[in-house]
């Protein structure tokens, strides 16, 4: 039996180059003819909605995927007849979380936490409830009014904390607890039956922590921060299972300098020994 693999990856500052490091130049190239290969299920992983998802492979040239993991985790499309086709059943498994209760919930629920700022509409989803939560407030506190009011209404919810890096802006996302990155990713393994030894993930940031620190089969792109390579490292160590980590180098088995795309290709090589010959093939020229 052919090997396979279902090639898991976060997008910005994994295979965009929109880091401040430099992006191999064969890099993407390499990239594209190894997710054509029709053996390999591509998944983009990403905060981004779809439509920006759909933006950033037009404008990088990104291979196209057979799946993507959008909006931090709520949403799950599939690439099929030609078009993107929501996965409903996806959904059905995290609704659960809300108790049955809407977006609109919620949002009338939060309403009277007057630091939030909602997020504009085309940000929303249905199980995705995002504010804006400027810096120079106690974000600790207003999490924790966050978590008061949900749980006080019997909803199973993730808070999500993050800085928009372009805009230097909080951002504050509500989600069923299941909704994770992690969770969605065990959801299409068991979905499409994938072994463990047959899924690799590639990420770069503190919002893919909870998977690089999983015993899914990782890689930590170089371009990312010591700071990343060190707390994903401390992670696994301490969750028994050191091996489900790799740290992409400068310079790699391929050649390259493990930033963005080239780490990710990295991480296959070291897991997926099956995919060694069609990796090494992707030359320099």
């Amino acid at each position: 039996m052919s090997a396979r693999l279902l090639l898991c990856t976060d997008m910005d500052r994994t295979v965009i180059p929109n880091g401040m490091q430099a992006e191999h130049p064969n890099a993407r190239r390499r990239f594209r003819k190894f997710c054509q290969l029709e053996n390999v299920c591509l998944v983009y992983v990403t905060g981004r909605h779809r439509q920006l998802v759909e933006k950033a492979i037009r404008t990088y040239s990104l291979p196209q995927p057979d799946y993507i993991i959008s909006d931090v985790g709520t949403k799950i499309f599939q690439y099929k007849d030609k078009r993107w086709q929501e996965v409903q059943s996806w959904c059905d498994e995290i609704a659960k979380d809300w108790n049955g209760q809407s977006h609109s919930d919620l949002k009338a629920l939060l309403s009277d936490i007057k630091d939030l700022q909602l997020q504009e509409f085309s940000k929303q989803n249905t199980h995705k409830l995002s504010f804006y939560l400027p810096l120079y407030l106690n974000k600790d506190a207003v999490i924790a009014q966050v978590h008061k009011h949900l749980q006080k209404n019997g909803i199973n919810a993730s808070v999500m904390w993050s800085i928009d890096e372009l805009t230097n802006v909080g951002l504050l996302d509500v989600l069923p607890e299941h909704a994770t990155k992690l969770h969605a990713i065990e959801f299409l393994q068991s979905r499409l039956v994938y072994q463990d030894t047959e899924v690799v993930f590639a990420g770069d940031s503190g919002n893919d922590m909870p998977v690089l620190a999983s015993p899914i089969q990782s890689v930590v792109v170089n371009n990312a921060s010591d700071e990343i390579k060190a707390m994903a490292q401390q992670l696994v160590a301490e969750n028994g299972h050191p091996q489900s980590l790799y740290i992409a180098v400068d310079p790699g088995p391929l050649g390259m300098n493990g930033n963005y795309s080239a780490g990710v290709l990295q991480g296959v090589w070291h897991y997926a020994e099956g995919f060694r010959n069609q990796l090494e093939s992707g030359d320099n020229t």
